[in-house]
């Protein structure tokens, strides 16, 4: 019998899962053989666009859905044979409301309290801590129907601390939220996270969310994960900078594609839509020349930037494309399966 690996809150190992599509179709692989491990007290996120996998592993992790094979443990426990156990250990902040619209925010975490089995008395007092926290004090006694949108998902990450969990599953907590509500649950994590000492899973498609926030996380693409460590840590291993060229059509972009694929100064040259990107050394030096090479060509130049790696960089390097591209783009067929398994 497998067992836990000592020091991890959370393990993934090689987690597959397929949805049927019917006789005659092939099945959705919602996860390929993906495997991580979280160290305990830590913040790990799960990067990747809609379709990635990131739903269906948090899914399984928390014992609301099953893998075809692979093996998953969270807090020492078996997400099979011992979910009632790994049910006790976890908070879990879905994508969709939690709360009762109609009751007020105090009334919502002493019934979630409760439900952990709490007595009255302690989920009265740890809610009025997790109110004080979250900043939403000063309305514990109005319905949850009368909360902005960032202060009802406070309130949802609250219901799912007054329990203590040892781990804390935030699945993508900012979808929905305008940039100040974003940046304010963004601020609220990262103290939750040092008050609680919880170890938190956040699963994400915000590049920005997951630089801030994760201490370590892994980029997921296809079911698989492709790359892992801490943020600083991955765009680092790029060496060099990121050259950005926006031309104005289609002729002009094949034009610069084939000119900087020449060049010796450039590497992991790729074109996407009107855009060309790639890596050199010393961006401050090799743009200006690859712009003369362009204008001596006449090929139109829309714009074009020089920036240090970013987590964008990282995924373009480790899966041919960028992250916006593969957000819009994704697979139609993975989207719905992870559809269907949030909705379960």
């Amino acid at each position: 019998m497998s067992t836990a690996t000592p020091g991890l809150a959370l393990e993934a190992r090689n987690l597959v899962r397929r949805y049927p599509q019917g006789r005659r179709r092939p099945p959705v692989i919602a996860l390929d053989g993906l495997s991580f491990g979280i160290e305990e007290g830590t913040v790990f996120g799960l990067l990747g666009p809609n379709g990635a996998g990131k739903s269906t592993t948090v899914k399984i992790l928390a014992t609301l859905s099953a893998a075809d094979s692979g093996e998953a443990f969270v807090a020492g426990f078996d997400v099979r044979t011992q979910a009632a156990a790994v049910r006790r250990s976890i908070g879990f902040v879905a994508q969709k409301q939690v709360s009762d619209p109609m009751d007020t925010g105090l009334e919502n975490l002493v019934l979630a309290g409760q439900l952990h089995g709490m007595a009255t008395r302690d989920a009265k007092s740890r809610a009025g801590e997790l109110l004080e926290r979250f900043g939403l004090a000063a309305a514990a006694r109005r319905q949850v129907k009368t909360y902005s949108g960032g202060m009802a998902r406070k309130l949802d990450v609250a219901i799912g601390l007054m329990h203590r969990p040892h781990v804390l599953f935030l699945d993508e907590p900012t979808t929905g939220l305008d940039p100040e509500a974003r940046t304010e649950m963004w601020a609220e994590i990262e103290r939750m996270a040092a008050d609680e000492r919880t170890t938190v899973l956040l699963t994400t498609h915000y590049l920005e969310e997951a630089d801030r926030l994760a201490d370590r996380l892994a980029i997921v693409a296809n079911g698989r994960v492709v790359t892992e460590g801490a943020p600083d840590e991955l765009k680092s291993a790029l060496r060099g900078d990121a050259v950005v060229l926006e031309l104005h059509d289609d002729a002009a972009v094949e034009a610069a594609f084939v000119l900087i694929g020449r060049t010796e100064a450039f590497r992991d040259v790729v074109r996407e839509g009107r855009t060309v990107r790639a890596r050199t050394d010393e961006g401050g030096q090799a743009l200006p020349i690859v712009l003369a090479l362009l204008d001596a060509e006449q090929v139109r130049v829309a714009s074009a930037t020089v920036a240090r790696p970013s987590l964008d960089d990282v995924y373009l390097a480790h899966t041919g494309r960028s992250f916006s591209s593969a957000h819009l783009a994704g697979s139609a067929p993975a989207r719905a399966a992870e559809s269907e398994e949030r909705a379960a």
